[in-house]
């Protein structure tokens, strides 16, 4: 299985999502500092992924602590936890395991510091090894959405990579080709970073799923000639009404599998779930470098002076969405979670 995010050697250990797909290449991190970079940069990417990586992070911060007391490895660990929350503002994900690890934290005021660090670490370790069962089980449920000889369109990467690991939309491809049902992966590009391309081609090639790789602009051409029977997204963060926050494209996805008659549906773990924000009005949308659509690469795609407007999601409501399948089970609208 693909492994983005462990622990070895009492560190962090990322593989590099910037250097694929012409080399794979592993990052040790052992500050807390280096992992919040880690996620801001891309390194290591996807709501799940950076989830589980910022708990790794706080555990890091633990270690590094150097605390005589309880209040002050609290201090610690508190200005870790906002310094991880900072790096990237829309994925839920994130913020979910930073508080679930604190509040391991504050609930072992009474124990020793090293068994506080130990805590720390075993709940990383967890949110880890759950998110894979979370995945797993996620893809047996949307896997039996799929009909025979399927030909599915997914956008960005919501594979292994974007996971501890076998993944969410991707993980449901994993599953349904494991049960002999996926004829074709249409794999969008995904401008601007090129997720598709660079990862779920690269994730495909590696586990043999017959796919084809298109420019975004072509989605909508090959629904027209009826050949996508589903399209299947992950998703960073969903609003208590079921509206869905994914990478920038998504919305466009729904609107034309919804005028061709599609199934358009969206994989995610519980944890990706915000039931505080009553709709998607509310998610908070990041804007990325405006380099990153300057440029294929490090080829310079654009004039240096253009202005860009470059957010990194957008936001496909509730009503565009014919399923939300979860590791709990699939969820049809009206949604309530």
């Amino acid at each position: 299985m693909i492994t983005p995010v462990r622990w070895a050697d009492d560190a962090l250990v990322l593989l590099d999502q910037t250097r694929l797909p012409v080399e794979e290449v592993e990052r040790r991190y052992a500050r807390w500092e280096d992992v919040a970079d880690a996620i801001r940069t891309l390194v290591v990417r996807g709501a799940p992924a950076i989830g589980v990586a910022a708990a790794y992070g706080v555990a890091l911060a633990a270690r590094a602590s150097r605390a005589t007391t309880f209040d002050g490895l609290l201090a610690d660990l508190e200005t870790a936890g906002k310094g991880l929350a900072a790096t990237r503002p829309t994925a839920v994900n994130l913020f979910w395991a930073l508080e679930r690890v604190q509040r391991v934290a504050r609930a072992a005021r009474a124990l020793p510091l090293p068994e506080v660090r130990a805590r720390l670490l075993a709940e990383a370790h967890a949110i880890r090894a759950e998110d894979i069962a979370a995945n797993r089980a996620m893809g047996a449920h949307g896997a039996a959405l799929v009909p025979p000889a399927a030909r599915i369109l997914t956008h960005c990467n919501a594979g292994a990579l974007a996971t501890a690991g076998y993944g969410t939309a991707l993980g449901v491809v994993r599953a349904a080709h494991a049960a002999g049902r996926v004829a074709l992966v249409w794999v969008d590009e995904t401008r601007p970073v090129m997720q598709g391309s660079r990862l779920t081609a690269w994730e495909c090639v590696r586990e043999g799923i017959p796919h084809r790789l298109i420019a975004d602009a072509a989605a909508a051409s090959v629904m027209a000639r009826g050949q996508v029977d589903l399209v299947v997204t992950g998703a960073d963060r969903i609003a208590a009404n079921g509206d869905t926050a994914n990478k920038i494209g998504t919305y466009s996805l729904a609107v034309l599998a919804r005028h061709h008659d599609v199934p358009f549906y969206v994989a995610a773990p519980c944890s990706t779930i915000d039931p505080a924000l009553p709709s998607g009005a509310a998610i908070p949308i990041e804007e990325r470098d405006p380099a990153e659509v300057r440029r294929v690469g490090a080829a310079p795609t654009a004039p240096a002076e253009s202005p860009v407007y470059n957010p990194a999601f957008d936001v496909t409501p509730a009503a565009l969405i014919t399923a939300i399948v979860t590791e709990r089970g699939v969820f049809r609208p009206p949604y309530r979670f």
